[in-house]
């Protein structure tokens, strides 16, 4: 801890406040429980962690995922094989992300309006200068935005201009005023650095285009060239944005040019040869080159020197969760008939109990925001207190024309400013037309 972490003191003297009795009381988890895990990951040598998707969408979400980063750390379970944190391995590939983004070409002071408020930006008659136009690729705002019913009213702005490019006639295509058809990656060269583990791959098309699908690479190339941008960075091929994408003089890529690396077998990114260890090969890009429990950087950024907690206030008393679909990527695939139906609404039996609710039975779920309408499923799976139904599905698995996402609150995450999916509180009832 001396030689490798940063802010060990203050740190320590906030988790100290917290007892075992309060972590039980604000998690719902026995205390006993969590005793016997914190005494199995202070035994058991290698030992990692991971946080795996989602766990930072609520309030507290990026404190939380601190505090079990700092777990490794301070039980001195980095530095050896099998040991350490499992998490993205975005880091570990020799991108170059500024050559093909540009962040030099945009004037001082232009400003950056985060994803998550569209809804609210396209509706706020104060914005300056207002939203006039969008352009939605790679993304069904639609299904997977909070506050859905907010940004669908931004979205039925008469006067907005609004364009869209996807594979299939989406939810959010529905309201563009123009649809441009976009290529699936079956149909275009790319690189791809994996998702989670350290190898790196290219892959040429292997299907023609279909009918008049583009890239976004070559649909932005058109673009650039109606609006009269016509500099080599508007009109550089595919093949030259993958090399920029990646450092060439890296010496893991062998010499090789990234466009041109070989599709027959991924690229491991070793260093030295070796697969990357924290803190025997890999070391923090901190401004100490420690663990930064305590980190001026979230500070200056999110006000967030420490990890803290902020006890989430409502008069709904049931949290709804929505996790992942085995039928589909978020919303993709949601189009397809595995997903035509609406999932139900999991349910513990002593919260079905308490609402006289019965395995089967017609529920309506609401919140301030709106209200969609489900087939319980009773259930121990979830925790009392707890419901739970599948994020993802399109609007014509809803009577009412509002999915689960209508119900999830527009407020944002301790860091980086993301959505709050899991703050989502609500309450169920039998529906009225149901009995």
């Amino acid at each position: 801890i001396e030689r490798h972490v940063q802010g060990f003191e203050g740190y320590m003297e906030r988790v100290r406040r917290v007892s075992l009795a309060d972590a039980e009381r604000i998690t719902g988890v026995e205390r006993a429980r969590i005793q016997e895990v914190a005494e199995w990951y202070h035994a058991l040598s290698p030992a990692a962690i991971s946080v795996g998707n989602g766990l930072e969408r609520n309030q507290n979400g990026g404190s939380g995922i601190r505090a079990i980063f700092a777990l490794p750390a301070l039980a001195g379970k980095l530095g050896v094989p099998g040991g350490g944190l499992v998490n993205g391995g975005s880091l570990a590939f020799p991108k170059t992300m500024a050559r093909l983004q540009r962040p030099d070409l945009a004037p001082a002071g232009t400003r950056t309006l985060n994803i998550v408020d569209v809804g609210a930006h396209l509706l706020d008659p104060a914005l300056s200068p207002p939203i006039k136009a969008l352009f939605i690729y790679n993304h069904n705002p639609v299904i997977v935005h909070p506050d859905q019913n907010r940004l669908r009213r931004g979205l039925l702005r008469e006067d907005l201009f609004t364009v869209g490019a996807d594979v299939v006639m989406t939810d959010s295509m529905a309201y563009c005023d123009i649809v441009l058809p976009a290529s699936s990656h079956f149909e275009y060269d790319d690189l791809y650095p994996a998702y989670g583990q350290h190898w790196l791959q290219r892959a040429e098309p292997v299907i023609r285009p279909r009918g008049e699908s583009l890239p976004n690479t070559e649909i932005f190339r058109r673009l650039a060239a109606r609006f009269g941008f016509d500099d080599p960075i508007f009109t550089a091929p595919d093949a030259r944005l993958m090399d920029d994408a990646m450092d060439e003089g890296d010496p893991r890529l062998g010499g090789i040019r990234p466009s041109e690396l070989p599709t027959h077998r991924a690229l491991a990114m070793t260093i030295g040869g070796e697969e990357a260890v924290l803190f025997k090969n890999v070391f923090p890009r901190t401004p100490s080159g420690k663990v930064e429990l305590a980190s001026t950087y979230l500070e200056e950024k999110y006000g967030q020197l420490l990890p803290g907690y902020r006890s989430y206030e409502t008069s709904y008393p049931l949290i709804l969760i929505s996790p992942a679909s085995d039928q589909r990527i978020t919303s993709t695939f949601g189009g397809l008939q595995p997903s035509h139906r609406a999932a139900p609404l999991e349910m513990h039996p002593e919260d079905a109990q308490a609402r006289g609710l019965s395995d089967g039975a017609r529920v309506r779920v609401w919140n301030d925001l709106g209200e969609i309408h489900l087939r319980l499923e009773v259930t121990e799976a979830v925790r009392p207190g707890v419901v739970s139904t599948l994020k993802g599905g399109w609007l014509r698995t809803s009577d009412n024309g509002q999915t689960v996402s209508a119900l999830c609150p527009g407020h944002h995450a301790d860091i980086s400013r993301g959505a709050c999916f899991n703050d989502t509180r609500v309450e169920v009832a039998a529906r009225a037309d149901a009995c």
